[in-house]
């Protein structure tokens, strides 16, 4: 249900074709919150079907640019005041280390290298992301520092991951 509301709160941003909200979405919340375009695309008809956007344009190749409701802009503020939020993680690079006692250590120590390698480039790219925000080269709006806390989120975990899985490296056990 939360890729909806990630729609419209981009389209709250302004009228979007779904190419460019496909776009927009991996490069704020892809590594986060990853939403492959047909999923997006049928989001978006949903969407259009209950009201809550509509076809502000249709250009070459029948491109749609969608724009929010009046009604899609209460859903997606309601969606944010309400009480009820889904805190589930689903890592799983956390639940296979739940099963590392069947790897073998080399195979564990080269795993969790290229994972400790992954986080930290991707703690990296979210730092630099909020970085480019902080340094205002998006502006100052409204919009701009809403990203700005979801990037140093994004930044914060994946250093905690990069971290554990250095941890790990360390652990006594791998060598067992």
């Amino acid at each position: 249900m939360s890729l909806r509301y990630g729609l419209l709160g981009l389209l709250a941003e302004g009228p979007a074709s779904g190419y460019d909200l496909a776009r927009r979405f991996h490069e704020v919340l892809g590594a986060l919150w990853p939403a492959q375009q047909p999923k997006i695309y049928a989001e978006l008809n949903r969407l259009a079907a209950e009201g809550l956007i509509e076809v502000e344009s249709e250009g070459p190749r029948r491109r749609k640019a969608y724009r929010i409701t009046d009604e899609g802009l209460a859903a997606v503020r309601g969606w944010l005041t309400s009480g009820e939020v889904d805190h589930t993680l689903r890592i799983q690079s956390v639940l296979r280390s739940a099963f590392f006692w069947l790897m073998e250590p080399e195979e564990l120590r080269a795993h969790l290298e290229a994972e400790q390698a992954h986080f930290a480039r991707e703690a990296e790219r979210y730092r630099q992301f909020a970085a480019a925000k902080d340094r205002g080269d998006f502006g100052d709006g409204p919009q701009t520092r809403s990203l700005r806390i979801a990037a140093e989120a994004g930044h914060r975990l994946y250093q905690a991951l990069a971290d554990w899985a250095a941890w790990s490296l360390d652990r006594e056990e791998l060598s067992k």
